[in-house]
């Protein structure tokens, strides 16, 4: 697969996209946009990947935030239409059904914090910093932000960071559970595909209803999320996984299984 834009790289199991701007740190526009939009497609209509790593290209950016440049000239109708389409292919991220691992390789600023609030889990570089410095333009976040980050670490961690648009540190990020895992900046990419790896091997069909179970929950009562958690256990079952995994264990003991992904 051929992008202006992006990177789309096979390893194995995971497929690697990697934002390829590196003349402007990254930055999001349109037309990179619906690129990535089209990549998501491809890996959640193909059965051979089973996890989805994002990334950016150099070494000082993985996406540095929306491109200024096309934000300068829109119109209000036209800010809907730009906020619509960044929260239309964030969702499709956070939706895809299997692991999205985010490797922050140094900035992620405005859209690109919001894209890696959408991915399930990120690894950040010690080098990165993080935030949304929407506010400085007069604007704030618009793809998502203000919604995935206060779900993560809460309301009032949420407004200082949107309200100053100061960039956080990895350990800072850490500590407040914005990021997961900080490493040294040669070891970013390495440890979200040593990670992807090993989810890869696993039953990724139970992690992806896992993911629906435990991303649905978010949005209800604790009675609607246990009925979520029923209904996809009853979806598990159903998989040739679970049968691998349980006649594996009791046969072989614990962690012989071989995932079919189906």
């Amino acid at each position: 697969m051929t992008f202006e834009n992006l990177k789309f790289d096979r390893v194995d199991a995971v497929a690697v996209i990697t934002f390829n701007r590196p003349k402007v740190l990254n930055a999001l526009n349109a037309q990179t946009l619906t690129e990535l939009s089209a990549a998501i497609a491809a890996c959640k209509d193909d059965p051979g990947v089973r996890v989805v790593v994002l990334t950016g290209e150099g070494e000082k950016a993985f996406v540095a935030g929306a491109d200024i440049n096309e934000l300068a000239v829109q119109t209000p109708v036209q800010g809907k239409q730009t906020a619509a389409r960044g929260q239309q292919v964030f969702d499709s991220i956070e939706q895809l059904g299997k692991p999205v691992i985010a490797a922050i390789n140094g900035f992620a600023l405005g859209g690109g914090l919001e894209l890696a609030l959408a991915c399930d889990v990120r690894v950040a570089a010690e080098s990165s910093r993080l935030g949304f410095p929407e506010i400085q333009l007069g604007i704030f976040p618009g793809g998502g932000g203000t919604q995935r980050v206060a779900r993560l670490i809460g309301p009032a961690k949420t407004k200082d960071l949107v309200w100053t648009g100061r960039h956080v540190r990895a350990e800072e990020a850490l500590a407040i559970g914005l990021v997961d895992r900080v490493v040294a900046a040669d070891a970013v990419l390495d440890t979200a595909l040593e990670w992807a790896a090993s989810l890869a091997s696993g039953a990724v069909v139970a992690m992806g209803l896992a993911k629906r179970a435990i991303d649905g929950g978010l949005d209800g009562s604790l009675s609607d999320g246990l009925d979520g958690e029923a209904a996809g256990f009853v979806d598990v079952f159903a998989t040739e996984d679970a049968q691998l995994g349980i006649r594996s264990f009791l046969d072989d003991g614990p962690g012989k299984a071989t995932f079919s992904g189906r």
